[in-house]
């Protein structure tokens, strides 16, 4: 299988924070979307700047598009689209002007798909970037970032503070990116739901370690929250469960495979489970 993006075992610490990455390990299929997520502090942002060689790191691997990409190497960072969650454009600049830097500044740019992403997102051109809403400065750090042709897509809360109009209409364009199997995504956010909807592969990080990555359609369909009585979380065996917790008058066991749990242990209520309370499990429950 091809990888648009390999991590191994990286590792990056920060004197005197307490903070590391601690063997990050993960992948990203060629033609996917990985939603990437984890609580405040967990290390997304510190894993997205590693990738992008944007800080040091002290140890691993990381391959983008099959190339370990160093300070020197401004050839592969065509291939790379990146969407931080502000837009660092100039307040000056009109998206008409913004085009033209863009243009000279990457080989592979594309004033046609430009031009198709802005009027898909009813974008002005003439008007200066300082009076965008938030919702119109993403859609443009989008736009630019698409129009370069890249292979691999970053985005870093790239739709936070966003409404949920303007949020379907992104991750419509982001599913059209990954029509074309050549092409990933990395999409780190704290709107698990988007995920829920977009992503095929989601990776947890909790405290700089990677504690999980799962395919999505088996984390929502497979997954699931057994409701326990007292006696009834005292037969459940250790391995049979991820996690648990404990409330005043039941214990909510977090279960790998609903069906093979109700089929072993009858008489349990099983509840579908959301991303946002498997990270809860993981990060705030005992196992």
């Amino acid at each position: 299988m091809m990888h648009s993006l390999e991590i191994d075992g990286l590792t990056k610490t920060y004197a005197g924070s307490g903070f590391s990455l601690d063997k990050v390990t993960f992948s990203i299929p060629r033609g996917t979307i990985m939603g990437f997520v984890g609580e405040n502090g967990a290390g997304k942002t510190t894993t997205i700047k590693s990738i992008l060689n944007t800080v040091k790191i002290d140890s691993g691997t990381i391959k983008l598009l099959g190339t370990i990409m160093t300070d020197k190497d401004t050839a592969i960072r065509e291939d790379i689209g990146v969407v931080l969650d502000a837009a660092n454009f100039s307040g000056v600049l009109t998206p008409a002007r913004l085009s033209k830097v863009m243009n000279g500044i990457y080989r592979q740019w594309d004033q046609q798909e430009y031009i198709r992403l802005t009027e898909k997102f009813g974008l002005p051109m003439n008007r200066k970037l300082k009076d965008f809403s938030r919702g119109m400065s993403m859609k443009l750090a989008i736009a630019a970032a698409l129009s370069h042709r890249p292979k691999l897509l970053i985005l870093d809360e790239a739709t936070s503070g966003l409404d949920p109009v303007t949020r379907e209409e992104i991750l419509e364009v982001f599913q059209e990116f990954v029509e074309d199997e050549s092409r990933s995504i990395l999409m780190s956010s704290h709107i698990t739901s988007d995920l829920e909807k977009i992503a095929d592969f989601i990776t947890f990080i909790h405290q700089g370690k990677i504690i999980l990555t799962a395919q999505k359609d088996e984390l929502i369909y497979d997954y699931g929250i057994a409701r326990c009585r007292q006696e009834q979380f005292a037969r459940i065996e250790t391995s049979d469960r991820l996690a648990y917790r404990k409330k005043d008058f039941q214990t909510d066991v977090l279960v790998k495979d609903r069906q093979a749990f109700a089929q072993k242990y009858d008489g349990i209520i099983i509840d579908n489970v959301s991303i946002d309370e498997i990270l809860l499990f993981l990060v705030k429950g005992e196992n």
